[in-house]
């Protein structure tokens, strides 16, 4: 499966059989931001034209946009954790 991007940006896609289009979300950021289509070619198009009026009107109001999420959550663990305790590796060993 592909990605639907622009400028960073990711969509978040679905298909109405009600309304015999496809709807659209920016996906990973906190505003929302939604765009349709009838057809792929014009869904590409409202996506791009929805990130572009979005960067406009956040550079308009003088705020940073909201920038996806990147899916990684780090975290720095003392030297101690970095080894297995034994019960965890006999546990590993027998899967």
């Amino acid at each position: 499966m592909s990605t639907m991007t622009h400028k960073g940006f990711a969509a978040r896609v679905e298909y109405s059989d009600e309304d015999a289009c496809f709807i659209g979300h920016i996906a990973g950021i906190q505003d929302v931001i939604g765009f349709h289509g009838e057809s792929v070619a014009e869904l590409r198009t409202a996506f791009e034209e929805a990130v572009e009026d979005y960067l406009e009107t956040c550079q308009k109001l003088g705020r940073e946009p909201n920038r996806p999420y990147s899916g990684q959550f780090r975290l720095r663990l003392a030297r101690s954790f970095m080894r297995a305790p034994p019960w965890w590796r006999s546990r590993m060993a027998r899967a």
